[in-house]
């Protein structure tokens, strides 16, 4: 990472440290991102989204868009850019959790979030969902800054990731659509 970069994505983690951090805060903040591990709150939901009619659109496109997150983030870029945890780096961070995964860029968390927020944006069925949809990803990468688990970069980084995620799987299923149009009589 350029030393630019590092140089500010450390001293954001720190302010978060000394401004942001609640006592009160930190167990749910804490709560909310472990959710997020191994991608069981988007799973959860994009399933349980197969059950009703109205949404199974949703979850189905919701899991392409998992699926790629998946294999672009952690088993691409991750393993291929190798940048350490930053509870590992920064001098004077005290980290809230920390993570089996030694590699930092981009968040996976942050990823999937988008990936499956963004695809529920465009097609679950009520604006509420929706929006909660987006405000869930937000908070999802927010929440590994505020407890120390990545760099503001790789928060950014994985919510681009999971954006392409979403398109990608948003496009997948326009085509999928289309075709379904034309074989109907």
């Amino acid at each position: 990472m350029p030393l630019a970069i590092q140089n500010v994505d450390e001293a954001v983690l720190l302010w978060i440290q000394e401004a942001v951090r609640q006592t009160w805060l930190d167990p749910v903040v804490k709560a909310f991102t472990t959710l997020g591990n191994a991608g069981i709150l988007w799973i959860v939901l994009a399933v349980a989204m197969l059950f009703w009619r109205p949404t199974r659109k949703a979850g189905v496109l919701a899991g392409c868009a998992l699926l790629f997150s998946l294999l672009f983030t952690n088993l691409g870029l991750k393993l291929l850019l190798t940048r350490p945890r930053p509870y590992t780096v920064v001098e004077g961070l005290i980290p809230l959790l920390t993570s089996g995964d030694p590699n930092s860029f981009p968040s996976g968390h942050t990823s999937a979030a988008f990936a499956a927020g963004l695809v529920w944006a465009r097609t679950l069925p009520k604006a509420w969902m929706r929006r909660t949809a987006v405000i869930q990803a937000v908070l999802m990468g927010l929440s590994r800054l505020y407890v120390g688990v990545h760099y503001p970069s790789d928060v950014v980084s994985g919510a681009v990731v999971g954006t392409v995620c979403a398109l990608l799987a948003l496009w997948i299923g326009r085509l999928w659509q289309r075709r379904q149009n034309r074989h109907v009589i």
